[in-house]
């Protein structure tokens, strides 16, 4: 099959993310890496003028957000090193062009979320004390005496807003035995009077947000029905008014500035649509947008929205839509390059049975212009989280491997977002289970299919998306002739101490979902990779960053370890690749590139 995507080329395409307007209006700020590593930029709504503001000092991979100043003249990021999330604040002063480092410790993780209305003090969630959560940094101090710890909970715990007057904040965390439980709170901006103000039931995840202009109403959300929803609460009193509709998935957003509006997005067959709210009547309104993606909506001064749109076959870009009446005007155009578009292929929509008789959503590519009677190898491309989905949206992964003459299946299996609280929860201590039997049988799946040729079949993933690539060809190692799990996870107990004493609150976030180490320990066994590598038939190709504090670098290495004391051979039986500048999965251009081609040279000659 002809090739017609270059795959540096494709790999090259900038990427604009994590748009955030000024308190004032008249800008927003963005990451983008146009220079092919992430910097960060700002564009005048008014006169257009884009401007770069960072040369060098961004983070190479957007893991965190970064906020305005109260006053809109500078503005705080978090960056890491070479990917191991150790985030540090920095303060980017818009006039001078001066980045100042705050002071950090060096093992936390600290995310700004809000400047204080009174322009002296940062909310920030930080893993200073251990466990994630709510501190101020005042920005008027230097050294240790400028942190505050408004939170020291053991269990993870996060901050939303300031309340319009500064004087509160919202919050979530769990304070419950239920692991699983997240309920909202409300606590003074000294630190006192700490309230829950919205818990649905014990063991739902319910949560609250921004403030309404009024100071007195949160947004606030809940899966407490069996989908995720969107409500207004009443601070004081505890009245919730839900605003989404029985049976749908959506999760709250912003308030306009004139408080009318409060938008969410909706979560429907893998598409995002923002939806707005009236927030004295409770009526809803769809923005007038194709089927895609849409992302990261924000209200402009002047009744406008920001957001950025995208679809299976064109890439992000950046619009202002007009509420008044409903049409949208391009604001930072999606980039092609050397690539030509129409040599995209969609994203084709399906649904394929499990073995349960389930139906299992998922996003199928095909290459084009198949030949007939021609038999086509196939991948499954499995996704991270869990909790996490496929959407509709641009996927360069796919668009290569399609061009490449491979039908790429993404399928959201049990344990997948998007599709409710049952769907979501399916593999609560069962990775490994019936999301792995739902890979199981998108393969049989893609065999069914006439242009497939059912012994040239592979898996690739990165993350969890890793540990079901591992999996996949240890539990069912006639399955898959290869498999590429990248920065994945073959060892449930080794990954659970390290988060633990790492990243913290991935150590909580995993018991609520594979329960007590000690009392699953024999499930925790069966259903990490490692114990059942002798089984292995399928060839490997294994990628990590050492710089991994997620899925730490020594999940490959153990494994390597247990193949070559196997008598298993590298090179031979399988590949093995560390890349020292890289954490969690690529961040910069040349990064995303070499991955790329390494896998599409390793594919070619085993697939």
């Amino acid at each position: 099959m002809q090739e017609r995507i270059s795959l540096e080329a494709l790999a090259a395409l900038p990427t604009v993310a994590a748009l955030n307007i000024s308190h004032s209006g008249q800008q927003v700020a963005f990451y983008a890496d146009w220079t092919g590593r992430f910097e960060l930029c700002t564009l005048d709504l008014a006169t257009r003028e884009r401007r770069q503001v960072t040369d060098g000092q961004a983070p190479k991979a957007v893991r965190a957000g970064f906020v305005w100043s109260a006053d809109d003249a500078s503005l705080m990021f978090s960056r890491d090193h070479n990917g191991d999330e150790r985030q540090a604040l920095f303060d980017l002063n818009l006039a001078s062009g001066e980045v100042k480092a705050l002071q950090h410790a060096p093992q936390s993780m600290d995310y700004a979320v809000a400047a204080h209305p009174d322009g002296q003090r940062l909310l920030v969630n930080s893993t200073r004390g251990g466990q994630m959560n709510v501190h101020v940094y005042d920005l008027t101090k230097e050294g240790e005496s400028a942190w505050t710890a408004l939170t020291t909970l053991p269990n993870a715990t996060q901050a939303a807003a300031w309340s319009p007057d500064g004087t509160r904040l919202t919050l979530s965390t769990n304070e419950s035995e239920d692991l699983r439980n997240t309920d909202g709170y409300v606590m003074n901006a000294d630190g006192s009077g700490l309230r829950r103000v919205l818990r649905m039931r014990e063991g739902s995840q319910d949560s609250v947000g921004e403030w309404h202009p009024d100071g007195l109403r949160v947004a606030a959300g809940s899966d407490a029905d069996g989908t995720h929803r969107v409500g207004l609460l009443t601070v004081e009193t505890g009245e919730v008014q839900w605003l989404t509709s029985e049976g749908t998935e959506e999760e709250m957003g912003r308030f306009s500035p004139d408080g009318r509006w409060l938008s969410a997005v909706r979560n429907v067959d893998s598409t995002l649509t923002p939806v707005l709210y009236d927030t004295a009547t409770g009526e809803a309104r769809e923005l007038k947008l194709p089927p895609g993606l849409a992302l990261g909506t924000q209200f402009t001064q002047d009744g406008r929205m920001l957001f950025q749109f995208v679809t299976s076959t064109t890439r992000l870009e950046v619009l202002l839509y007009n509420l008044a009446d409903d049409t949208s005007e391009v604001l930072l155009p999606a980039e092609y390059g050397e690539v030509d578009p129409a040599d995209f292929v969609p994203g084709e929509y399906v649904k394929y049975p499990a073995a349960d008789g389930l139906m299992v959503p998922a996003i199928l590519y095909r290459p084009r212009n198949l030949e007939t009677g021609k038999a086509y190898p196939a991948l499954i491309h499995a996704h991270g989280g869990p909790t996490a989905q496929f959407f509709r949206g641009f996927d360069a992964q796919a668009q290569f491997l399609a061009d490449r003459g491979y039908l790429v299946l993404c399928p959201n299996v049990r344990g997948s977002t998007g599709y409710g609280v049952t769907w979501r929860d399916a593999n609560l201590l069962d990775w490994g289970g019936r999301d792995l039997a739902d890979v199981a049988a998108g393969a049989a799946y893609l065999k069914s299919l006439p242009e497939v040729d059912g012994t040239r079949l592979g898996i690739f993933g990165g993350s969890y998306g890793g540990y079901l690539s591992y999996m996949a060809v240890v539990k069912y190692p006639d399955l898959f002739k290869v498999g590429v799990p990248i920065v994945g996870i073959t060892d449930l107990f080794q990954l659970y101490a390290d988060n633990s004493r790492v990243m913290p609150q991935l150590g909580y976030y995993f018991r609520t979902i594979m329960g007590d180490p000690v009392e699953n320990a024999e499930l925790w066994r069966d259903r990490s990779a490692i114990t059942h590598a002798a089984d292995l038939k399928a060839h490997l190709l294994m990628m990590h960053g050492t710089n991994d504090p997620r899925c730490p670098i020594n999940q490959a290495r153990g494994f390597r370890d247990v193949l070559l004391a196997n008598g298993r051979e590298e090179g031979q039986d399988f590949e093995y690749v560390e890349f020292g500048d890289e954490g969690h999965g690529a961040g910069d251009i040349a990064g995303k590139t070499r991955s790329y081609r390494l896998m599409s040279d390793y594919l070619a000659r085993r697939l």
